[in-house]
């Protein structure tokens, strides 16, 4: 299974949690590929802020000690819930090809279901908007989608929302982030 690369910090605590009984600096990242939310420790001497896209690979490591675990949705901090949003828009904002290619490419889930209408407020008859534009010339950025399909409410806001429903476990289907899992750990976060 593919791990995350990189995270942006969606709070950093530098005394670490009130009820850790090793009180060390640690942050909550959203990861940048599968939406992930980890927390990590912060080593010592390194300050990080919110929006900050820090390295969680293998190899070296310059601000992050180690990865903690994964956390769920109602596991983070208030401060963490209210960035959320902004650094997942940051996130797919740089990743524009991945979330156009997504529009480009999706299929149906079953006969009734297409991934386009997991979208929220992507009804049957955006769903057949959105396939006819891209039938005619596949889209090339999702303002060019927005343009394209008509009283298509904002691209980047459904993702948003998407990925905040599929971080709340909440969903069947997952499109753009790792179904939650039972194993924690730095390996298999």
């Amino acid at each position: 299974m593919e791990m995350e690369e990189y995270g942006r910090v969606i709070d950093f605590l530098p005394d670490g949690r009130p009820i850790d009984r090793m009180r060390e600096p640690i942050a909550q990242l959203l990861g940048e590929k599968y939406f992930t939310v980890l927390e990590v420790s912060i080593k010592r001497g390194s300050n990080v802020s919110l929006g900050q896209r820090l390295y969680i690979g293998k190899n070296e490591r310059t601000e992050v000690e180690k990865i903690k675990m994964r956390l769920e949705a109602f596991d983070i901090t208030a401060t963490a819930r209210n960035e959320l949003p902004i650094v997942a828009k940051n996130i797919i904002m740089d990743r524009e090809a991945d979330f156009v290619s997504f529009f480009n490419k999706a299929g149906p889930i079953s006969m009734r279901l297409h991934q386009i209408e997991l979208l929220p407020g992507i009804g049957k008859k955006h769903l057949a908007e959105i396939l006819n534009a891209r039938a005619e010339k596949p889209f090339e950025s999702l303002k060019d989608i927005q343009q394209r399909v008509a009283l298509l409410p904002d691209p980047v806001g459904l993702i948003v929302t998407r990925v905040n429903d599929e971080l709340a476990g909440n969903s069947k289907h997952y499109l753009f982030v790792r179904p939650p899992s039972r194993h924690v750990g730095e390996q298999g976060y």
